[in-house]
């Protein structure tokens, strides 16, 4: 299903999208990812930069949809050429909190892994409840012609992880925004 009155069918903020051609609907924001979202969308700024939350990021025609992402302040000089959302250029990092389901659970953990560096957003954070006991990954230095990271971390719920670069170094995910470790 195509996003109606759009050039190529990509999302106006009504959470549609589309990969290698084929659309898919992400579910509505469960309300555990809120919480999480909100707390990791107080990331300190540094330069003129702000959080943001459902909004599209476009790269190569095709959009999607950050539970939060870091850019300018001001995101009306970075808008896609059809002012359907954010040129991914811009984007400084990017937050997925995994949803449940094998669908969408490789959608955060591979395919926007893989778009996310092929776009080439500095950082890229994934808060993952369904990976082992909870889990948060950290990748950088993306690798654009491989659609991969160069840095990788990940730890558990209830360990702090910094991320190491852009408007956000220092930043801590740990137990404020994870919870405690599990068991």
């Amino acid at each position: 299903m195509e996003g109606r009155g759009t050039p190529g069918g990509l999302p106006r903020r009504d959470h549609r999208g589309s990969h290698r051609g084929v659309a898919h609907r992400p579910p509505v924001p469960r309300p555990d990812h809120q919480p999480a979202a909100q707390r990791t969308g107080a990331l300190p700024g540094r330069g003129r930069v702000s959080a943001y939350q459902d909004a599209n990021v476009i790269f190569r025609r095709k959009g999607w949809i950050p539970d939060v992402f870091v850019a300018p302040e001001d995101l009306e000089p970075y808008a896609d050429e059809d002012g359907l959302g954010v040129d991914a250029a811009a984007v400084r990092l990017v937050v997925e909190i995994v949803s449940p389901g094998k669908r969408h659970e490789d959608r955060d953990r591979v395919r926007k892994r893989r778009e996310y560096a092929r776009a080439g957003i500095p950082v890229y954070v994934i808060i993952d409840d369904y990976d082992a006991q909870g889990t948060v990954t950290v990748l950088t230095e993306p690798r654009p012609d491989k659609a991969d990271w160069l840095g990788v971390v990940r730890v558990p719920y209830g360990t702090d992880v910094d991320i190491p670069k852009g408007p956000a170094t220092g930043f801590v995910l740990g137990e404020t925004i994870t919870g405690p470790k599990r068991t």
